[in-house]
Order: structure tokens, then C-alpha cells, then sequence
């Protein structure tokens, strides 16, 4: 996702300086339609923009902006195609890179779209420039622009196992945490079972004394009846009634 960021702000960047030139853009498609005998309709395609500088450009200033112009679009082409490898897809990120996809399509008719706030780009042209001739041209780049950001924003709100390595394709995923959870289980079931022989150990041996104590007792006790009965007996001298 990084390198996907940083790709879309290096084409902004780019983006930022073909803007400013915006003027010398219009300039330029004034100058090869004329020479190229189109100046009826409006600039709608990225290919009649190609066919333009490759056809009908005289001068280097012109073929430069028009250059400029085909170069952003074909980098945004390349990062559409590798946003779809980057992430699996569901309904709304799909439809967003279908939409880019349209959009950058060399034969894709451009003369109906128009950049809305905050882009102003079509607010620069004339009037009868912006609905008759280059308001669908001006438009296409911070269209799609606003589209990747888009889809940027809603890519990083999903799980992180929909996504994908974008130079390999593998998932990244968090699958590892359910296949450990028998190990991690007997792991965590270890210790209370150590704890219950330790248990059972010590019972065992307290019985044992217990056991012990018990029977040092009940020999104390029979030694003690025992010696008490001799007593009990009337004393009798030696030698004498024998039996």
C-alpha cells in the first residue's frame, strides 16, 4: 500500500506542474487541430490527443505539453492495473478501478465529463472552450485522481488478509493464527495439568504421612495398653503360686 501511495504522489507532483501549464495545453490542441482540419468537435479521446502530437504538432513546445499530457495519463493506466493486483476486490473498490479504467481508455469518449469542486480546471476556460472544445480533455486527470484516492481510502479500512503482495500476487493473510490454536491451547492446557500432578503428588504424600502418623499412633497406643495391662495384674512374689 505504500508503494501504491507513493506512486500516486509522484503523479500528482506531476500532475501539479502539467496544471499550471494548463494554458499552453490549450494552446497546443488549438494549434493541431488546426493544422489537423478538426475543429468542429471536441477534443474527446486520449488517442486524438496522441494522433495530435504525432501527426499534426510543429513545434517542440507543443509535442513537450501534449507529451506531458499522454505520459500522466499512461502512469495513471499502470497504477490502475496495479491497484487490481494489489487488493481482491469487492463491490465498491471493483467499481471504482472499472470506472478508472473507463475513464483512461484511449477510445473512451471524454466530452461529457466535467471536474467539479474544488478542481477548477474547467473554470479556466472560456466559456464556448469549456462546453463546445476542451472542458472533457481538462477534466480526465483529477477525475481519476479523485478515484484512486478513493479507492486508497476505502482499501485501508479493510482487513489486512484481502490484501495482496503487489509484485507477487500471494495473500496476505493472518491465516497462521487459527492453525496455531491447538498448539497454543496445549501450550496454555500444560501448566494446570503439571499443576494437578504436582497435586496429586503432594496428596499423595500427605496421605502416606498421614497414613504414617496414624500408625506410629495406634503402635503408641497398643504399646501403652499393653504396658498398662502388665500393670493391672495383683503382684505376686517368686517362687510362689506359680500358676
Amino acid at each position: 500500500m505504500n508503494e501504491v501511495k507513493e506512486a500516486l504522489r509522484n503523479i500528482e507532483q506531476n500532475y501539479k506542474l502539467f496544471q499550471q501549464q494548463q494554458f499552453t495545453f490549450i494552446g497546443a490542441l488549438q494549434r493541431t487541430r488546426e493544422n489537423a482540419h478538426d475543429m468542429i468537435g471536441p477534443v474527446a479521446s486520449i488517442s486524438q490527443v496522441q494522433s495530435y502530437m504525432d501527426h499534426h504538432c510543429n513545434n517542440s513546445t507543443d509535442r513537450r505539453i501534449l507529451n506531458m499530457f499522454l505520459n500522466i495519463c499512461n502512469d495513471l493506466s499502470k497504477l490502475c492495473h496495479k491497484l487490481e493486483t494489489l487488493h481482491s476486490g469487492n463491490n465498491i473498490t471493483d467499481g471504482i478501478l472499472e470506472s478508472c479504467k473507463l475513464l483512461l481508455s484511449h477510445s473512451n469518449n471524454l466530452s461529457t465529463i466535467r471536474a467539479k469542486y474544488p478542481h477548477d480546471v474547467v473554470n479556466h476556460l472560456s466559456c464556448d472552450e469549456a462546453k463546445n472544445h476542451y472542458g472533457g480533455v481538462v477534466s480526465l486527470i483529477p477525475i481519476v485522481l479523485d478515484c484512486m484516492k478513493e479507492w486508497v481510502t476505502h482499501v485501508e479500512k479493510l482487513p489486512r488478509h484481502m490484501l495482496y503482495n503487489v509484485s507477487g500476487g500471494s495473500a496476505v493473510t493472518e491465516r497462521r493464527a487459527p492453525q496455531d490454536a491447538p498448539a497454543r491451547a496445549a501450550i496454555s492446557q500444560a501448566p494446570p495439568s503439571v499443576h494437578l500432578e504436582a497435586q496429586t503428588s503432594t496428596s499423595n504424600k500427605d496421605n502416606v504421612q498421614v497414613q504414617g502418623s496414624k500408625h506410629v499412633r495406634k503402635k503408641n497406643l497398643n504399646d501403652t495398653e499393653n504396658h498398662s495391662g502388665k500393670l493391672k495384674g495383683p503382684w505376686k512374689p517368686p517362687g510362689r503360686h506359680a500358676f
